[in-house]
């Protein structure tokens, strides 16, 4: 199991080009971040380097929703230039949505038309097969991750861990997996163990935050560690990524991880 800080929350104390170093101080070997077009690769890929850490995931895509059929073609070229910028930096994984997400709420982005769920997942399927093969040649994974609309991303269209599990194994590619976000998907589904005991060949990526609040393991109501030890008796060995906004300060948010994720390498 690979245990990534997210750098765009985890150390928001320090400079960007610090937090690096403090996440690698804290022990762990990895580190991910959302978008890529609002940083210096180059910089980041020497940040890397230095510190001796390893990018487990960034965002990619963009300003485009993926179940609007009117944005297809974008869609997709923004994708081309994301596989580019994940081989510049060494990325693996690649993190998609259904739909481009507002900042402030991050309410998702209206679509073009009234299109009807069919066409939505039509079109997503029609995307998800294109890219698979892109994902193969470039020899990279991309994790397609549900959102919640209870909370934080009213009208986002993809929801489910069923849904997006179907639509990734579907395109029949081993490049192609879902990213579980167990805060997201505690709101809407509940049942983590035994959704992640289900749909485990089709994980490639976990995110981890409690719920309310989405902050540090300890402030809400999911039993983490149970969490954790069930992912270890399954025998997960993909990414799990700490996107979570510490509750007072990432000293404390990184000891309650710690508590239910050591060692974090």
């Amino acid at each position: 199991m690979k245990k990534a800080a997210n750098l765009e929350v985890l150390y928001y104390e320090l400079p960007w080009a610090s937090r690096f170093k403090a996440a690698k101080k804290d022990g762990f070997e990895y580190v991910e971040f959302w978008g890529w077009e609002d940083k210096d690769l180059a910089e980041v890929k020497q940040l890397l380097a230095d510190n001796d850490l390893k990018l487990a995931g960034m965002g990619g895509d963009g300003p485009f929703s993926m179940c609007d059929p009117a944005f297809k073609d974008q869609y997709l070229e923004y994708i081309r230039r994301a596989i580019d910028a994940a081989k510049f930096v060494g990325c693996p994984n690649l993190i998609i949505h259904s739909d481009a997400l507002q900042s402030g709420p991050q309410y998702a982005v209206p679509l073009s038309g009234d299109y009807s769920d069919t066409e939505k997942k039509l079109n997503m399927y029609d995307i998800l097969l294109t890219i698979s093969k892109w994902a193969e040649e470039a020899d990279i994974t991309f994790v397609l991750e549900a959102l919640n609309i209870v909370t934080d991303h009213l009208g986002n269209f993809l929801t489910s861990t069923q849904t997006s599990a179907e639509l990734t194994a579907a395109t029949g590619s081993e490049n192609m997996k879902i990213l579980y976000d167990a805060y997201h998907m505690y709101l809407n589904e509940g049942k983590l163990c035994e959704t992640v005991s289900k749909y485990l060949k089709n994980i490639g990526y976990i995110h981890i935050a409690d719920a309310p609040g989405r902050h540090e393991p300890g402030t809400g109501v999911i039993n983490y560690k149970n969490f954790f030890r069930h992912l270890e008796e399954l025998g997960y060995d993909g990414v799990v990524g700490f996107e979570l906004y510490p509750k007072a300060s990432t000293a404390e948010a990184v000891a309650a991880i710690k508590d239910v994720a050591s060692p974090l390498a």
